[in-house]
């Protein structure tokens, strides 16, 4: 919430103008990313329902300006260059929305004009957090919607498995879900072993996604562990 596709050389190239490839890869950066700023701009709104149509100006205005093309991972992870756009987008529409008010019309507004001295606007610690639990979650969701496309035509086993998965509301006790599938209890436990191992490894190639080198995806899972376990976020 994953966050994800995203390998940064991949976006450099991102344009619904280029080629085969090009197009693909801005396909797939919508795809994954459209729904975590939606969610992050309903929370920043005083009127949430202007979030769908917001998120589509701010997608546009990436590729209006080339702003992927800037994307530089040796300033840190993706998202948080991702979020300081948004942040900005919902800046300029808020100072926009003031000049309407005093009657001054919607006169177009750069948005390098709102960054801050390093070209990126400040965004509150807690804000970032909660973007990135969006992030998160997001990522585990893709991966439950792997594992149930695997279990088609097998709706009550895949939701006892389901509740064994990091997220759950209430894991059930081993005994008490094998009486409840019909299974002996030695068949449940190597099913729950499997299907979990099925998830990390789908959790894991979301991540893998969203990093530029192997060796970063360790420090990701981490990440996402940690923002999912923060009550403030």
């Amino acid at each position: 919430m994953p966050f994800p596709t995203t390998r940064w050389s991949l976006l450099a190239q991102a344009t619904i103008s280029g080629d085969a490839a090009q197009k693909q890869a801005w396909t797939e950066f919508y795809r994954r990313y459209r729904e975590p700023v939606v969610r992050f701009i309903e929370r920043q709104l005083p009127v949430p329902d202007r979030a769908e149509d917001l998120a589509q100006e701010f997608f546009l205005h990436l590729l209006e300006n080339a702003t992927l093309h800037r994307a530089d991972p040796q300033r840190g992870r993706f998202r948080t260059f991702l979020l300081g756009a948004v942040n900005r987008f919902l800046t300029r529409e808020r100072v926009r929305d003031q000049a309407d008010k005093r009657g001054g019309g919607r006169s177009p507004i750069s948005l390098e004009i709102l960054a801050g001295s390093e070209g990126e606007p400040t965004v509150p610690p807690a804000v970032a957090r909660a973007f990135d639990r969006e992030w998160a979650r997001l990522i585990l969701e893709r991966a439950r919607q792997e594992v149930r496309a695997g279990w088609k035509g097998r709706a009550e086993e895949l939701a006892v498995l389901l509740r064994f998965l990091p997220g759950a509301v209430h894991t059930p006790a081993y005994e008490a879900a094998a009486e409840t599938l019909g299974w002996p209890l030695a068949r449940l436990k190597t099913e729950v072993h499997r299907f979990r191992g099925q998830f990390r490894d789908l959790v894991r190639a979301e991540v893998a996604l969203t990093v530029e080198r192997p060796q970063e995806i360790e420090a990701e899972l981490s990440h996402l562990h940690r923002v999912l376990a923060d009550p403030s976020a």
